[in-house]
């Protein structure tokens, strides 16, 4: 079946797709091959100012609607997200590399449940009413504009969903560039906004490298700025954003520490950890890739673990018995693959995997090391891959203490049957999205971002909107002013 890989476009704006071959060619590759499946174009400037100009003149039309028609428009494309569910999930595989099995479940779906969440929430976003004696005052809920998304490449239609969906809720515009590596399914999600009835240029994609979204960010016709992405990519974008004092959402990087009491059950706590390090093949920024594990249950741990590993399914992305995809690039397989030699010389133990599998594309196995100390490179920084890190502990304090030490602040889980336990350790671990006896669940009805270098603001749930709209409160007064003279 065709699924046109080559869009008819490299970017979508104004309502319809459009191209200038002015533009950086940025070949399209199919991970689990290494081959291009399509070609695209950087935009040039003529594009972004169109963008921008079309996301203007839209969003003053958008916002001038009531929430609730504003919400039927989310909840209608969110339908047909749903409708077109295998196609998106088929084109999603091709553009990431991820398994078919784990896209039909995780990323068109998880877009089609922001939209139809916010589209719900639109008809409700209302000021309220604060009596002041005799006089009184009210709040008005404004959107703020245009904002500019910046995507990742590990779940692109899921990004563009989630900044999206609540910007335009709010009444705002978007004009979103998606990861250079995976630019394809963001063009179908615009699209299907468009079909839905959004009006012509209030959700546009333009396609690029840094430069473009540096061009996007530091536009003074730009109200606010989203990224999702690295910490160092994260610095960049905050600062050129502070030069317009643009609002702004930061999702980055985490190195998240995943918490294994002795009294934990022992294959939900192995499941937790295969799934904070191996889904998506460990492409995952909330990933706990830290996994500490009391001294009493290690060596149960490691054996269960690497008995579970042998379920791995590695093979063509676009079989649905395919559990483990590639990495997204071959740049990104040799970072990982450099990460664990320098976990091994640093001393790390290799329990499983921590080689290039020997076939097409950009397979890598899924790596176990043990004996991990805090001072190593591997537990520091954030890898983007398959490798998961097991650090041995005694200590409920200790645990905290060395789950604290980082940087980043992005997720932290906890597996034990003591709740009470659970909910104290929780409650002393610095991160902004965090699991008791799971992992990696990411609700749209649950806020979702991290704290220190892991970022600012929060996706999802109704926090979201805090983030996407500004208050303009007014006062009254019923009485005679009381002027000095």
């Amino acid at each position: 079946m065709n699924y046109d890989l080559q869009p008819p476009a490299s970017h979508f704006v104004d309502g319809e797709y459009v191209e200038d071959t002015e533009g950086t060619p940025l070949p399209v590759i199919h991970p689990a091959t290494g081959k291009t499946i399509a070609t695209l174009h950087e935009a040039t400037p003529a594009i972004i100012d169109r963008a921008l100009d079309a996301a203007r003149r839209a969003q003053v039309q958008w916002a001038a609607m009531t929430g609730a028609a504003r919400g039927r428009v989310l909840r209608c494309a969110a339908d047909i997200i749903r409708d077109r569910n295998h196609a998106l999930s088929v084109l999603e595989t091709w553009d990431t590399g991820k398994p078919l099995q784990e896209t039909l479940v995780a990323d068109a779906a998880s877009a089609a449940d922001a939209l139809e969440y916010f589209g719900g929430l639109a008809g409700t976003l209302t000021g309220e009413h604060v009596q002041l004696g005799e006089n009184w005052g009210y709040t008005v809920r404004e959107p703020l504009g245009v904002c500019v998304g910046i995507g990742a490449w590990n779940y692109p239609s899921q990004i563009i969903a989630w900044k999206s969906a609540p910007a335009l809720a709010c009444g705002n515009a978007m004009v979103f560039k998606p990861s250079e590596t995976t630019p394809l399914s963001s063009l179908r999600i615009a699209e299907i906004l468009t079909e839905a009835g959004a009006p012509a240029g209030l959700i546009n994609v333009v396609q690029g490298a840094g430069s473009v979204g540096h061009a996007l960010v530091t536009d003074p016709r730009v109200d606010k700025v989203s990224l999702t992405g690295s910490v160092g990519t994260g610095r960049k974008v905050y600062a050129a954003a502070a030069e317009g004092i643009r609002n702004v959402t930061m999702e980055l990087g985490g190195k998240s520490p995943l918490i294994v009491f002795d009294d934990a059950d022992l294959d939900n706590a192995v499941g937790g950890a295969i799934m904070g390090n191996f889904y998506s093949t460990g492409q995952i920024c909330s990933n706990g890739t830290r996994v500490f594990v009391q001294k009493g249950l290690k060596q149960a741990f490691l054996d269960r673990l690497a008995e579970r590993l042998k379920g791995v399914v590695m093979g063509d992305p676009l079989d649905e018995a395919t559990n483990f995809g590639p990495m997204v690039s071959e740049r990104q397989r040799e970072i990982v693959l450099s990460y664990i030699a320098k976990g091994r010389a640093e001393g790390a133990r290799l329990i499983t995997g921590g080689q290039a599998v020997d076939r097409d594309g950009f397979f890598i196995e899924p790596t176990v090391l043990a004996d991990v100390t805090d001072d190593m490179t591997i537990a520091r920084e954030e890898i983007f891959g398959p490798v998961l890190s097991v650090l041995d502990f005694e200590t409920e304090d200790e645990v905290i203490a060395r789950a604290n030490d980082t940087e980043m602040g992005l997720s932290a889980g906890v597996f034990t049957r003591d709740l009470a336990r659970a909910h104290r350790v929780i409650g002393k671990v610095k991160a902004g999205t965090c699991y008791v006896n799971s992992y990696n669940d990411a609700p749209v009805e649950l806020p979702f971002g991290g704290s220190k270098l892991s970022g600012v603001g929060r996706e999802n749930s109704k926090a979201a909107i805090e983030h996407y709209s500004q208050l303009k409160s007014v006062f009254v007064r019923m009485t005679d002013v009381d002027a000095p003279f």
